[in-house]
């Protein structure tokens, strides 16, 4: 205790400061710790649930993929699928740690790319395969397709032209509306140059949902349905398609004019997946897979495998699970900004139209059109693809908590 110099009363006096406690010793270098939470969170920010289901798919189409070609092709099938699947999840990893910043300057970029894939495949340097002219050979026995790797340009190139004005929730211009239709008119025209019917209706259905949520006029969306419904009727009364695809077209609404070809296949599938009954013949025990009745069956009609040898309980499990992916992409696409919501609800288009094709056409209610079943079906290209699209819809979950917990933090900054 001492005395005011300035009067009389006691003056208290204060204690030194205490030194700082020195940090434990984590063997982390310096800000080790920071770095460490820093990744932990970012990985945290992702939905989890996205992950999970579609790697969990895509494992259940490599035993289905193994199943439907053990007798033919041993494991090379599955053992070429799971290579697939690890590139794939890598690409996923890679484009979700990517500034969003980053993906809106590139998605031009991607955009010409795929543009100029497609534009190969209908040259000299493309590869036919059952009438479609969809496929580049590469070294070493594998083979790239495009068109999937345009479904991720696509809807990369439509958000990042659309974002600015659905930002400020603004109606969209007739002349945006034009300039969207015209890059998504370019790849289309490419895919049914090939010809492949399936990818083209699944980009058109990207681009009309992408176009509309944006806040195009009702009129455009009108327009452009009534033009997609008259391309279908041509695709039936012109040769825009290969002789080959059009028998499939005509087999679909009546399976006896090509009894030997088409309408043989599409039997045996059904005949596969009705004798799975409620729980299926066993895996690797199903008579039609086992006995190599279905040609292709670990592409566009995988889905047969899980519905003989898997059951009602098990096909209705892989439909689930795209069901979950579909649902988590429309779940974020709400969360998110602008330019997120337009990439989410375009992937959540991809797959869900995707799916909805593939399964109807294993159970006879749609058109046999090619288009393999999104994470379970065959393809390097159609799963890596898919990953990638996984990839930025983690990228917009990310930046979309990012987001939330800045505006609960900032108040009481």
């Amino acid at each position: 205790m001492s005395r005011d110099p300035l009067g009389d009363r006691p003056v208290l006096a204060r204690p030194a400061p205490r030194p700082a406690p020195r940090p434990a010793r984590s063997g982390l270098p310096p800000g080790g710790r920071g770095s460490l939470r820093r990744v932990t969170s970012t990985w945290l920010q992702n939905d989890l649930g996205l992950l999970i289901g579609a790697l969990g798919l895509s494992l259940v189409g490599v035993v289905l993929v193994w199943s439907a070609t053990r007798s033919s092709a041993g494991g090379s099938a599955a053992l070429k699928q799971l290579v697939a699947l690890a590139i794939g999840v890598g690409c996923a990893a890679a484009v979700t740690r990517l500034d969003v910043r980053t993906v809106r300057a590139v998605a031009p970029v991607v955009y010409v790319l795929a543009v100029l894939g497609l534009a190969a495949v209908v040259s000299p340097l493309g590869s036919t395969v059952n009438g479609s002219r969809s496929w580049i050979r590469l070294p070493g026995g594998t083979s790239l397709q495009p068109s999937e790797f345009m479904k991720v340009a696509l809807a990369v190139g439509l958000a990042m032209l659309l974002a600015e004005r659905a930002e400020r929730g603004l109606r969209q211009r007739h002349r945006d509306v034009v300039l969207a239709w015209v890059v998504a008119g370019i790849p289309v025209l490419l895919v049914l140059a090939q010809p492949d019917l399936g990818s083209a209706l699944v980009l058109v259905a990207m681009s009309v949902v992408i176009i509309a949520a944006a806040g195009a006029p009702w009129l455009w969306t009108a327009a452009v349905l009534v033009a997609g419904a008259g391309a279908v009727a041509a695709a039936f009364l012109t040769p825009v398609l290969s002789g080959y695809q059009r028998n499939r077209l005509r087999a679909f609404l009546d399976p006896t004019l090509d009894p030997q070809g088409i309408g043989y296949q599409t039997r045996q599938v059904r005949i596969a997946i009705g004798s799975g009954g409620l729980g299926g013949q066993g895996l690797f025990e199903g008579r039609q897979t086992q006995g190599g009745f279905i040609p292709f069956q670990e592409t566009d009609f995988v889905f047969s495998v899980a519905g003989e040898e898997l059951g009602f309980l098990g096909a209705a499990g892989v439909v689930l699970l795209i069901g979950f992916i579909v649902v988590r992409c429309i779940v974020v696409a709400r969360r998110a900004d602008a330019f997120g919501r337009l990439v989410a609800t375009g992937v959540a288009v991809w797959l869900g139209v995707q799916a909805f094709e593939n399964v109807g056409m294993n159970l006879g209610l749609m058109p046999v059109t090619g288009l393999p079943l999104p994470f379970v079906s065959s393809g390097g290209s159609s799963l890596i693809a898919s990953w990638v699209a996984i990839g930025l819809v983690g990228n917009v979950a990310s930046v979309s908590a990012q987001g939330r917990r800045h505006r609960i933090v900032s108040p009481t900054a």
